[in-house]
């Protein structure tokens, strides 16, 4: 059997609009008055963010002062994943064509993410895709889960999933970030890494993933290709 574990934001839902709507309102709420700041370009903005420039030079860049700087990366840390802004989140572009070739194929998936069970439910019911994720193949955090950093949270989650599903012949992991690349190669899992997400290739290539590709997409045509 062939499994394919996928996290979440970044091959399947693109998180771009969320992150920038809340960086345009912890800069408003930390400007002073008529202080004037430069409110970067969306396609700056996230170029920052996918080359992990940390937030409080992103608010430095805006025109914060060093206090101000540190007051917006605290209030974008409280900010980010409130219920709010999620609902800026999209599909990202093809996310739902390659689920269903995944589903036709008969491969094994399942999703692995950090994720809240309540922020992964919000979007399984707004863009139905629970139909590609049954209880039982879906790895989030508890509501009540209180995060360290990604990079050691997900090698835990996969650790789990290793102990609880059903054994592959063959397993791969498909993520954006430095975390899911850790959490694959801690236990010798394949992985691809997409650049449809939060990290550009620069950044992907420090972490030497098995292949770097464009999105989810690319990696079941990869998976699906005859020997």
């Amino acid at each position: 059997m062939l499994r394919l574990i996928t996290d979440f934001d970044g091959p399947i839902i693109d998180v771009s609009e969320r992150y920038y709507r809340v960086y345009q309102f912890c800069l408003e709420k930390t400007r002073r008055p008529n202080q004037l700041v430069q409110k970067l370009p969306k396609g700056e903005f996230w170029q920052l963010k996918r080359s992990r420039v940390p937030e409080k030079q992103i608010a430095l860049n805006s025109g914060l002062d060093e206090t101000q700087a540190q007051e917006f990366a605290q209030l974008r840390r409280q900010t980010v994943h409130t219920e709010a802004y999620f609902n800026y989140d999209i599909l990202a572009p093809g996310a739902v064509d390659a689920l269903l070739k995944i589903q036709q194929a008969g491969i094994d998936l399942a999703v692995m993410t950090m994720r809240r069970v309540r922020e992964l439910d919000y979007a399984f019911k707004k863009y139905d895709l629970g139909r590609f994720f049954p209880e039982n193949r879906c790895y989030c955090l508890s509501n009540d889960y209180i995060k360290t950093r990604d990079i050691e949270d997900k090698p835990l989650l996969m650790a789990r999933a290793l102990k609880e599903l059903p054994p592959a012949t063959d397993t791969w992991m498909v993520g954006d970030t430095e975390a899911d690349i850790t959490a694959a190669k801690n236990y010798g899992i394949k992985v691809m890494a997409v650049e449809s997400g939060i990290r550009d290739r620069i950044q992907l290539e420090l972490y030497h993933p098995d292949l770097i590709i464009k999105d989810l997409g690319a990696a079941v045509d990869l998976l699906l290709k005859p020997m």
